[in-house]
């Protein structure tokens, strides 16, 4: 565990749970690994480590809120108004001394507050002037997510501080550039700042929202109902306060002969990290964890290694926490290791049983997989299939004590035997409930330990 000398700075540990033992010729090896932060203050405190950050780096936090402005906006006319109110509560909730700034999207990016090319310094005289910024927004114009997301990163590039974080609302489609675009806009910005998306009403393409969240390692969800926009925002803005420690990344060392399956974070969402692995020296790399506070995330990480034979042992992996600093051949250490091992055993029950940690996380992965797959077929018009699909949702769901999820699968679907699958497909089903349902897909539960 780190041994910082401040109390606020968050200290991180790593706790590792495994089924070791393999049969002979065994060869994968499945962890559960469990990182956490604790001792860093409370939500809206953030301190930046003295340990992890250079005095030049700064120890304070930026903030760009992307607010929709397109044509679809005006429709209904509340649901601008309450973008606005939103937006400004979220305002309301910035720490003072936070950089921020607001960005109106359309077919173009336009900065709302300050301008200029730069970020605002959060204090009474600049939150009552965004607030005023805000009451001109207008709506008119097309949808390019890829374009505010580009300002954004222009803006938080200007600030020399330790936490940088976007917060994006749309209604709509991104119907004014190419998914080549936006795609080539979130590979610049990743690593470069966290974003939260939401989508309000029901006009928006799940896909993209959650897309543009997993990319930059934040949150996705549905605003249904423009009302709860403010109280959402607040929620989020809060959450990014928080946020003390920036670019942490999971190191995974394994021997030679040892080949990584997978590395994904199941906890509290499902989201795949094996693609993203940066080299980082000989036989090992970097998976990004993103921004951290006060918090506990769980990894599933998968090796292949050398079959061996009975009574053999080896370190199939070594864990550790890092920033990686850019240009530099060293990172910072966070002082938190976990290890991997393999033990080869002609115990078959020792070598059959699963451990509890990987089985659950196993299920929340699959059921997470299933619904989107069950969605898909349902829009495809291949009803067997999503009936077959969101059944073995409903199943995974009730057997892993997935109450919130199983509460959305039963808005989509006649639950008629949970504990063996059995639905049927609703004749008609809120747009609403199925959006909510594909938004929240990725959220898990966590296993009891």
């Amino acid at each position: 565990m780190a041994n910082f000398s401040r109390s606020n700075v968050p200290q991180f540990s790593v706790d590792v749970y495994q089924n070791a033992y393999l049969p002979e010729g065994g060869r994968e090896v499945n962890a559960i690994v469990t990182v956490t932060a604790t001792g860093g203050g409370t939500i809206g405190s953030a301190v930046t480590a003295p340990h992890l950050y250079s005095p030049g780096e700064g120890p304070s936090a930026a903030v760009v809120l992307m607010v929709d402005c397109s044509g679809s906006m005006d429709y209904p006319p509340t649901k601008m108004r309450n973008a606005r109110d939103a937006t400004a509560a979220a305002i309301d909730a910035l720490r003072d001394g936070v950089r921020f700034a607001v960005v109106g999207g359309t077919h173009v990016a336009k900065e709302v507050y300050p301008g200029g090319g730069g970020l605002a310094v959060a204090g009474p005289g600049t939150r009552e002037q965004a607030k005023q910024a805000l009451r001109k927004l207008s709506a008119g114009g097309g949808t390019a997510i890829g374009t505010w997301l580009g300002l954004a990163d222009r803006l938080l590039a200007s600030a020399d501080v330790a936490i940088r974080h976007g917060i994006l609302l749309t209604d709509g489609r991104n119907e004014h550039e190419s998914q080549e675009d936006l795609k080539a806009a979130l590979d610049a910005c990743a690593g470069r700042f966290t974003c939260d998306a939401r989508g309000v009403g029901t006009d928006w393409e799940v896909k993209e929202v959650t897309g543009v969240a997993s990319a930059l390692l934040g949150t996705a969800d549905i605003v249904a109902d423009p009302a709860g926009l403010a109280a959402d925002f607040t929620r989020m803005m809060e959450t990014a306060m928080g946020k003390e420690v920036a670019d942490v990344s999971l190191r995974l060392w394994t021997p030679v002969g040892t080949t990584v399956r997978f590395v994904k974070q199941v906890a509290p969402t499902v989201e795949e990290l094996t693609g993203r692995r940066t080299e980082a020296g000989p036989r090992a790399g970097d998976y990004p964890l993103g921004s951290w506070g006060d918090e506990s995330r769980d990894y599933h990480l998968c090796v292949e290694v050398p079959p061996a034979g009975i009574g053999q042992e080896m370190l199939a992996a070594r864990l550790s926490l890092v920033i990686p600093r850019p240009g530099e051949e060293t990172a910072r250490n966070l002082g938190a290791q976990g290890l991997v091992r393999a033990v080869w055993t002609d115990d078959m029950a020792a070598s059959t049983s699963i451990n509890p940690q990987v089985a659950h996380y196993t299920g929340q992965a699959e059921l997470a997989e299933v619904i989107q797959q069950g969605l898909d077929l349902r829009k495809e018009g291949d009803m067997d299939g999503a009936t077959a699909k969101l059944g073995r949702a409903v199943q995974l769901a009730s057997a892993s004590g997935n109450a919130d999820t199983a509460k959305l699968l039963a808005k989509v679907v006649d639950v008629v035997d949970a504990a063996t699958g059995t639905v049927r497909l609703k004749a008609k089903v809120e747009e609403a409930d199925e959006m909510t349902l594909e938004t929240r897909s990725t959220k898990t539960v966590r296993v009891k330990k």
